[in-house]
C-alpha cells in the first residue's frame, strides 16, 4: 500500500511546478498579455465567427502540452473572433471593463485560495467583502442596518433580491397565482427568469405602461395595483429599473417608493447598469430615491470596469437577506460557533456557499487608483452619450431616441426609399463588419432601433468620432444604392 501511494504521489506532483518552473510560466503568461494589450489599439472590436474555435476539439490526453502551443491556440480559437471585451470599440453590450489589477487581484486570488464564504475560514477576506458591500449601502444611501453580497453578476443577485422579497412579504406557494409583480415591459429578461427560478413563475406579471422616455408610469402603474386589489389578488412586487439595457431608461424609484409603502409592497430597483453612475454629480441627478427601495441591484463589472462576474445584492435590512437564506447542517457547528450574533459572513446571505473570493479584484483597483478616475469615466461616458446624440442628430436623415439620461442612446436611419427596418438591419451589419467598433440592436415599438451603450473604460471621444462618420458613410453609401434601385 505504501508503494501504491509512493507511486501515485510522484505522479500527482505535477501538478505542483517548482519555483522556476512557476517563473517561467509566469514569464510567459505576462508576456503574452502584455502583447494582447500593446495591440490592442490595431484589434477590431469585432471578428465574425470563422471557424478558428474548432481547434478546442482536440481532445484532452496523458501527457503534457507546451504552454507555447497552448498560447498559441487560445490566441488563435478565443481571441481572435467574436466581441472583443478589452477594446474601447465595445458599444454594442453593456460591457465588463476588465481593469487590469482586477486580473492582479484575481491571481492572488487563486493562488493562495481562501475562502471567503465564512469568517471562521477568512476572517479578513470577509471583512473585505463586507466593507465593499458597506460602501455600496453607502453609495445608495442605504442605512446601518443594510446589507449585502458580492455575485457573480446581475442575474444571480436579481434572483437573491427577489427569492428575499418572496420570504419577507411572505407569499406562500399556494399564493402564487394570486400574487402580482409589476414592471415595465424594458425589464432585464433576468428579472423573468428569476421570478420562474423562485417558484413565482405562475405570479400575475402585469407590464406597466411607460412614458415617452419608456419610464414606468406611476399614475397607471396605481390603477393596476388598485383593480387588482378589487379583484381579490394581491399586488406584492415593484421590480424598477435605474438605467434599462435597452434604452438606458431611469424609473422614478422615489415616486414609486411612495407607492409601495402605500400599498404595502416591496420596491426592487434593477441598477446594474446605472446604479454606479451615483458616483458622479450628472448619474445623481437622474438617479434618485435608491435609499427607498427595498432592494437594489449594482453590477461592479459595469460601472466599476471590473471583469465579467461581478454582481452585487443590496437590501435595506440586512436581517431580511439572512432570514431567506438561512442554514443550518450538522458539518458546519465549528463554523457557526464562532460567529457572533448578529453578524453575517457571505454565505449567511447567499445562495451559494462554495464561492470563490471575489472581494479581492473589486478592492485592489479602488485602493490602488482612488475613486477620483472611476468617477472621472463615468461622467466621461454620459458626456460622450450626450455628444453623440447631438451629433448625430444634426445630421440628415437620422432618428433620434429619447436624450440619453446615462449612456445607452437609440437612433435610426429614415432612408427616402424603402423599408427603414430593412434599412437599419443591414446598417449595423455594416458597421459589425467594418468590426472596428462595434454597436447593437433592438426593438422598440415595431422599429428596428440602432443602440450605443458607452460605458467601456477604454471607450473615449476617437471611438465616438468614428463611429459617427462610420454610420454617415455606410448611410449614404446603402442610400445612394437605393436610389439607384428606385
Amino acid at each position: 500500500m505504501l508503494k501504491k501511494i509512493a507511486q501515485l504521489e510522484k505522479i500527482a506532483a505535477g501538478l505542483e511546478p517548482s519555483a522556476s518552473g512557476r517563473k517561467a510560466l509566469n514569464e510567459r503568461v505576462v508576456a503574452y498579455a502584455e502583447s494582447f494589450l500593446l495591440g490592442l489599439a490595431e484589434m477590431n472590436a469585432f471578428e465574425p465567427d470563422r471557424g478558428r474555435s474548432n481547434l478546442l476539439e482536440q481532445p484532452f490526453g496523458e501527457q503534457p502540452s507546451d504552454l507555447n502551443s497552448l498560447l498559441e491556440i487560445l490566441r488563435t480559437a478565443v481571441d481572435l473572433e467574436g466581441i472583443n471585451p478589452a477594446s474601447g470599440g465595445h458599444m454594442a453590450y453593456i460591457p465588463g471593463g476588465g481593469i487590469y489589477p482586477s486580473a492582479l487581484g484575481d491571481y492572488l486570488a487563486d493562488v493562495f485560495n481562501r475562502y471567503a464564504g465564512v469568517s471562521f475560514g477568512s476572517p479578513g477576506g470577509v471583512k473585505m467583502e463586507q466593507q465593499l458591500v458597506r460602501w455600496m449601502c453607502g453609495l445608495v444611501g442605504y442605512p446601518e442596518a443594510a446589507g449585502g453580497d458580492l455575485t457573480s453578476g446581475g442575474s444571480i443577485a436579481n434572483l437573491t433580491a427577489i427569492v428575499t422579497a418572496r420570504d419577507t412579504m411572505g407569499i406562500r406557494a399556494r399564493e402564487v397565482e394570486d400574487s402580482c409583480v409589476y414592471m415595465t415591459a424594458q425589464a432585464h429578461h433576468c428579472v423573468a427568469k428569476s421570478l420562474r427560478a423562485a417558484g413565482l413563475g405562475e405570479c400575475q406579471k402585469r407590464l406597466v405602461p411607460m412614458d415617452e422616455r419608456f419610464r414606468m408610469n406611476v399614475s397607471e402603474l396605481e390603477r393596476m395595483v388598485c383593480r387588482d386589489r378589487q379583484s381579490g389578488l394581491r399586488p406584492w412586487l415593484i421590480v424598477a429599473s435605474a438605467g434599462t439595457t435597452d434604452t438606458g431608461a431611469v424609473d422614478p424609484v422615489s415616486s414609486l417608493a411612495s407607492l409601495a409603502e402605500k400599498y404595502a409592497m416591496w420596491l426592487h430597483v434593477d441598477a446594474a447598469y446605472g446604479g454606479f453612475f451615483m458616483l458622479c454629480e450628472e448619474g445623481r441627478a437622474v438617479i434618485q430615491g435608491l435609499d427607498k427601495a427595498h432592494s437594489i441591484v449594482l453590477d461592479p463589472h459595469k460601472g466599476m470596469f471590473l471583469p465579467y462576474g461581478s454582481g452585487a445584492v443590496l437590501v435595506r435590512d440586512v436581517t431580511w437577506l439572512a432570514r431567506s437564506q438561512a442554514y443550518d447542517a450538522d458539518y458546519m457547528q465549528d463554523i457557526k460557533a464562532t460567529e457572533a450574533e448578529g453578524e453575517y459572513s457571505p454565505a449567511d446571505l447567499s445562495l451559494e456557499l462554495s464561492r470563490p473570493f471575489r472581494g479581492l479584484r473589486f478592492w485592489l483597483p479602488v485602493k490602488l487608483f482612488g475613486l477620483a478616475p472611476f468617477r472621472a469615466a463615468l461622467e466621461e461616458k454620459i458626456w460622450l452619450a450626450r455628444y453623440f446624440y447631438q451629433q448625430l442628430g444634426k445630421a440628415a436623415g437620422w432618428e433620434m431616441g429619447a436624450a440619453p439620461e446615462l449612456s445607452v442612446v437609440t437612433f435610426r436611419y429614415v432612408p427616402r426609399h424603402g423599408n427603414a427596418n430593412e434599412f437599419n438591419q443591414r446598417l449595423v451589419e455594416a458597421v459589425q463588419e467594418d468590426g472596428k467598433v462595434i454597436i447593437s440592436s433592438t426593438q422598440i415599438d415595431g422599429n428596428f432601433v440602432l443602440r450605443l451603450a458607452v460605458l467601456h473604460f477604454r471607450s473615449h471621444l476617437e471611438q465616438i468620432n468614428y463611429l459617427l462618420d462610420l454610420l454617415q458613410r455606410k448611410a449614404i453609401e446603402m442610400e445612394d444604392k437605393l436610389s439607384t434601385v428606385a
